[in-house]
């Protein structure tokens, strides 16, 4: 299955296909200011869609292995299958930030053996402008049976992003004044990891929020489909949208949960600033 759905084919899926019985939609709406959006949920939301709180569904609570570290697997599996999530159901996820939070539940289901998962291009935003029928208030959520277990995506813990960066198959997803250690807004350490290349994940998007076409981002990522091809950010959600990305290309790229907010955890790790 395509990683991404249009709104204009999941309105069709939804009105005169196969129906909302066969698709779980899931709103993953979220910043990193301000975190998990639940008042915009209860405004308004695709008919049918359960809420998903990335910081607790989707993560696990911070510490050393970084602000997002991935989830317990039991919590996981149970917060989807209250979403209603089950293996044989298709699976649709979106947000109204591009893709960014949405791509960290398409990335953990597909991590847990989910083969029918997308996300919603362009979003929320998108569902609007193409006139997508919109609910109010909590749906009731028939729940899921969702199974499975973490390793179907590959990850790579910090020894291993380290030896990716030496081999210069290592990207970090941040802006690029991070990367260069310009500034910080968020972590304690500015700078990236030796031998990391930079490109930044919001360059993957339209100015509508969309992804660009797969030839665009395909000479994007030139470069960088070496054999083994890592991505972090700075907690390993946003690094989950250019793993994303890689993936309409036809690239297979590993995942660094832990991203920076781990890596400079361990003072002994070395630290690069500039380009």
């Amino acid at each position: 299955m395509r990683p991404l759905t249009s709104a204009s084919r999941l309105r069709t899926d939804l009105v005169t296909g196969p129906g909302p019985a066969s698709v779980a939609l899931l709103d993953v709406r979220w910043s990193l200011s301000t975190g998990p959006d639940r008042g915009a949920y209860a405004a308004g939301h695709l008919p049918g869609a359960a809420f998903v709180d990335l910081e607790t569904a989707l993560a696990g609570p911070p510490g050393a292995r970084g602000r997002h570290p991935l989830p317990d697997p039991t919590r996981f599996v149970a917060s989807m299958r209250a979403a209603g999530v089950s293996n044989d159901r298709r699976v649709v996820v979106y947000d109204d930030i591009g893709g960014i939070a949405a791509a960290r539940a398409w990335w953990l289901l597909r991590h847990y053996g989910h083969r029918g998962v997308q996300v919603l291009d362009g979003g929320w935003s998108a569902w609007r402008r193409h006139g997508g029928a919109v609910q109010t208030g909590t749906p009731d959520i028939v729940a899921g049976d969702f199974h499975g277990g973490p390793g179907a995506m590959p990850v790579v813990d910090a020894e291993e992003a380290a030896s990716l960066a030496a081999a210069g198959a290592l990207v970090d997803v941040r802006v690029a004044e991070r990367f260069r250690g310009e500034q910080e807004p968020v972590d304690p350490v500015a700078g990236h990891i030796p031998g990391a290349r930079n490109i930044p994940a919001p360059g993957s998007l339209t100015a509508d929020g969309l992804f660009h076409p797969a030839d665009v981002l395909r000479e994007r990522f030139a470069g960088v489909s070496e054999a083994r091809v890592g991505a972090y950010c700075g907690s390993g959600v946003t690094a989950a949208h250019t793993v994303l990305a890689l993936e309409v290309v036809g690239i297979e790229a590993a995942l660094y949960p832990g991203s920076w907010s781990e890596w400079i955890a361990d003072a002994d790790r070395p630290v690069a600033v500039g380009d």
